[in-house]
């Protein structure tokens, strides 16, 4: 994987009784994204026996195509209509860094 590569995961809690509804306004926002010439994966999973918490995962090609994913203005919408509908502020963000790992052969 490059090291240019953006690699986050986004983690939120559906209030009580409306998962099924964060999980339809998340499933139209995965499209969008997907769509997005940077983007390289976007992935949405309920937490198994937890069905009300979200996780997802995404990789964007660099930082310039992370910042165009956050500044699009269905990025906006999305998390606005978001908000009222989860138990956090706002999603909660984790960067991650690849591990070094030796391609068959080297060591």
């Amino acid at each position: 994987m490059s090291r240019s590569r953006r690699v986050l995961y986004a983690e939120f809690t559906a209030a009580d009784g409306i998962g099924d509804t964060v999980a339809a306004l998340l499933a139209g926002f995965a499209e969008r994204v997907r769509a997005e010439p940077g983007n390289v994966a976007f992935e949405p999973f309920r937490v198994e026996g937890a069905t009300e918490r979200f996780f997802v995962y995404e990789v964007y090609r660099d930082e310039a195509a992370f910042q165009e994913h956050i500044t699009a203005d269905y990025g906006a919408v999305f998390n606005a209509a978001l908000e009222p509908l989860i138990v956090e502020d706002a999603s909660q963000l984790t960067w991650l860094t690849a591990v070094p790992v030796p391609s068959p052969g080297e060591v």
